[in-house]
């Protein structure tokens, strides 16, 4: 794992980049059925439908729905305008994020516990179920765990100079630190939980004044950023209303994750402090409280607000990644003494085997049906079945996302229910009329094609406007249609008689 340099006085060992092999694997794994059948699922429809809007259309989004989104919609919007819509483009960002991250777990792996354990965490963070499906995600978490990875090498960096050197280029390095903390948390504030985890992580190494004292700095003036967005978002806070409450078994997934991320810590201890490296800065050190501190931070905050969702602190799977190649490590340098060739073939080996039993997971994750629905699916249906100066019906509101991500499906169509559209009241879904001005205008259609959830997925509305819908189809139309697809379903109603 290392290349030589002949000099004038000998040879000088250089260390080889341990860290190209990892992102090449990840980029391999993320462009690896990239389109997923060319499908789209809402939460990436709400990607799509906000990012071809322009940048004042956005900010009117913004001040009343998904301001926690606002730098990631910003940044889609110029992908968008740049290279185009497109399955590629939404999700490619995140492809490259991921490669990031996996880069820096090997060159920490590789300096707090030597080259085997880079390679092996690095390889081992794009086989991670969690990190698989965000991967392919057009969403922001994946670009958080890049930023993750990045804020902790520049962490491990500082602290094993001791936060000293040239002042201008601590300086330079604790700025970047805090910048890309401020960039996750606008991104998504919940990113912020990184922080209590670098804490520990300095508590842990016993880090001294000179690094503990510009961290804090650094820390309060990305928060302190952060800090307008966090309130802000928090009168928005009906958009997560729907998060379930924390029950016991949903903590079952992240309690078997921390309990491999302590048997791993357990097994660093055999590696030992590595040379020029302060005696406490080890993999365990920072890998354990990236991967416990926001999972549990999350579960906590969630006993006061339903919050949890594993996606929201996605890069504390880095921790996980850096505590598997540290135990890998240890497990070469035991089997090196006795069978040296089997040694350099045992991190490859296991990544292999790991790969083609995690095969089912990834082919799942490569699918259309690995997310609740497809808006693009159905869109084609519709784009099929439909006449001229057919009306058009969704079935919540929310479902007019399959329009905004495909208008060319439904060209001559009328949207009956919609009052203001999606860009003009600067909402994710438009603002539907009355009940009373639907129903009338529902009535005085021939052929009405209505856009809803599948039947497994469905679930009884409580608007009063969806239940209008429901009633004159029922009193005044028959089903000549019904098509489900993707976990979306199309029907097609004609007036009796």
């Amino acid at each position: 794992m290392t290349s030589h340099i002949s000099t004038g006085t000998g040879i000088r060992r250089r260390p080889s980049p341990v860290w190209l092999v990892p992102v090449l694997w990840t980029l391999a794994l993320g462009v690896w059925g990239l389109s997923r059948q060319n499908s789209v699922w809402r939460d990436e429809a709400a990607t799509w439908q906000v990012a071809e809007r322009s940048p004042v259309e956005i900010w009117h989004l913004l001040g009343n729905v998904d301001a926690v989104h606002g730098l990631y919609y910003l940044l889609m919007h110029v992908l968008f305008e740049v290279f185009g819509a497109s399955t590629a483009t939404l999700r490619l960002p995140s492809v490259l994020a991921v490669a990031v991250a996996a880069g820096c777990v090997a060159v920490i792996g590789r300096r707090l516990a030597g080259p085997w354990a880079g390679l092996g965490g690095g390889l081992a963070l794009g086989l991670l179920p969690a990190v698989q499906f965000q991967l392919q995600e057009g969403r922001s978490y994946a670009l958080i765990a890049g930023g993750a990875g990045l804020s902790t090498l520049l962490l491990v960096s500082l602290i094993t100079s001791g936060g000293a050197g040239p002042g201008r280029r601590s300086r330079a390095r604790w700025t970047a630190y805090g910048a890309l903390v401020l960039v996750c948390a606008l991104l998504n504030w919940f990113s912020l939980l990184i922080l209590p985890a670098h804490a520990v992580t300095l508590w842990w190494t016993r880090a001294g004044r000179r690094v503990v004292a510009p961290w804090l700095l650094a820390s309060g003036a990305a928060v302190a950023g952060a800090l307008p967005l966090i309130l802000f978002s928090r009168t928005q806070s009906g958009q997560v209303s729907w998060i379930p409450p924390l029950t016991w078994h949903m903590m079952i997934g992240p309690g078997v994750l921390l309990a491999i991320g302590a048997l791993c810590a357990l097994a660093d201890r055999r590696n030992g402090p590595r040379a020029g490296l302060p005696a406490r800065l080890t993999a365990a050190s920072v890998g354990l409280p990236l991967l416990a501190v926001p999972l549990l931070g999350l579960a906590a905050a969630s006993l006061v607000q339903p919050l949890f969702l594993d996606r929201y602190v996605l890069f504390s799977m880095l921790g996980l990644a850096l505590l598997i190649g540290a135990a890998l490590g240890v497990a070469v340098r035991a089997l090196a003494p006795r069978c040296p060739r089997a040694s350099g073939a045992l991190v490859p080996a296991v990544v292999a085997v790991a790969a083609v039993a995690l095969l089912p997971v990834a082919l799942a994750d490569r699918s259309p049906a690995s997310r609740v629905d497809d808006v693009l699916a159905v869109a084609g249906e519709v784009s099929a079945l439909k006449r001229d100066g057919d009306a058009v019906l969704f079935v919540p509101a929310a479902r007019r996302d399959t329009a905004l991500v495909s208008p060319g499906a439904f060209a001559g169509l009328r949207d009956i229910a919609l009052a203001r559209g999606p860009v003009e009241s600067g909402t994710l879904k438009g603002e539907e009329a009355d009940p009373a001005r639907i129903s009338a205008a529902l009535r005085e259609q021939r052929r009405v094609l209505l856009v809803t959830d599948a039947r497994q997925a469905a679930r009884p509305s409580g608007s009063p406007a969806d239940r209008a819908k429901a009633a004159v189809l029922r009193a005044d139309f028959t089903v000549v249609e019904d098509i489900e697809v993707r976990g979306r379903r199309l029907t097609v109603y004609e007036r009796r008689g």
